[in-house]
Order: C-alpha cells, then sequence, then structure tokens
C-alpha cells in the first residue's frame, strides 16, 4: 500500500516538473535559453515612430545583470541593473503590419517577445476639458414659472381625460 502512494507522488512530482519546466525554458534556433517569463514590450503593438516601454521583472526572470534588448526596429537599448524598464522609439521607416521580434539578453540567457507596427497612425488624442454635473435646486421648483406647471398640469390632465375616454367607448361597445 504504501509503495502505490510513493510511486503516485513521484509520478505527480515528475509530470509537474515536465510541465512547468517546458513552459518556463524553452530553446530558440541559436540554442540559447528562452525565458518567457518576467519580460514586457507596452504596448505591443504601436505605431511607426512611436515609443515602448521594454520591462523586466527582476524576481520573475531571476536576471540580476544588465539587460540588452535588441529588435529590427529600433537601436539597442540597455536596462542597466538596478533599473526595471527602458524606453525604446521604433524606426519611422517601420513596415505597417509587420511583426517584429524583441530578444532580451541577460548573462547568456535570452526571451522573445513579438512587437507589432500598426497599420495606421491613430490620430491623436486630445483631452477633453472635463465636465461636471448641473446640480442644485432638484426637486424644488425654483427656475419653473407658473406658465410652465400649469401647462404640465394641463398635459397631465388632457391624457388621463383621453385615455379615461377612450376605455369608456371600449366598454360601450363591448356590452352594447
Amino acid at each position: 500500500m504504501r509503495a502505490i502512494r510513493v510511486a503516485s507522488a513521484a509520478l505527480l512530482g515528475v509530470t509537474a516538473l515536465t510541465c512547468f519546466a517546458t513552459a518556463a525554458v524553452a530553446s530558440d534556433d541559436d540554442n540559447h535559453y528562452v525565458m518567457s517569463n518576467g519580460y514586457r514590450v507596452l504596448p505591443s503593438t504601436v505605431p511607426a515612430g512611436g515609443e515602448v516601454v521594454l520591462q523586466v521583472d527582476r524576481v520573475t526572470s531571476g536576471c540580476r545583470n544588465s539587460v540588452t534588448v535588441t529588435s529590427g526596429v529600433f537601436d539597442a537599448v540597455v536596462i542597466p541593473k538596478g533599473s526595471t524598464s527602458a524606453v525604446a522609439r521604433i524606426d519611422r521607416d517601420a513596415e505597417p503590419g509587420a511583426s517584429y521580434r524583441v530578444t532580451f539578453s541577460c548573462g547568456g540567457v535570452s526571451a522573445v517577445k513579438e512587437l507589432t507596427i500598426a497599420a495606421v497612425r491613430p490620430d491623436p488624442v486630445r483631452p477633453q476639458p472635463p465636465r461636471g454635473v448641473h446640480a442644485g435646486e432638484g426637486g424644488s421648483s425654483a427656475g419653473f414659472d407658473l406658465q410652465e406647471i400649469g401647462l404640465g398640469a394641463a398635459l397631465i390632465a388632457g391624457s388621463v381625460g383621453a385615455a379615461y375616454r377612450v376605455a369608456r367607448r371600449r366598454t360601450g361597445e363591448d356590452g352594447g
């Protein structure tokens, strides 16, 4: 009975190690290890000439050294040892709609992320001035004059009278 428990625990441990190790570490064409976690390119879609923020999560990635970030669409950028991000400017002649490889390198270990160039340049966002809610005088008769109140009352009385007349007419037709 004990052997079954030990074998089950060992099999479960090996399965978990196999599943999670392959998700964290893979190999690219250059036989470097590729860490998929802990590196980000924000935003992942950007217009030509725009800027992206290159981020490294030091805890998740395990990288304690400086990180060199390269791509065919911007100049090489170095994220210093004590920093977690840097900014890169995308080349103005980047091909709209194309996807580029961004490589983060730290101590012989690399991570690859994708960066897409926006097909069209978005219009610049122009912030609108804030508009507050018009508040006050709620529930009071301030702002109304006697003529408006009388007109409203007449409309209500007319609609109630019309509804009453239609209801009485239908009753009369049904009865006979």
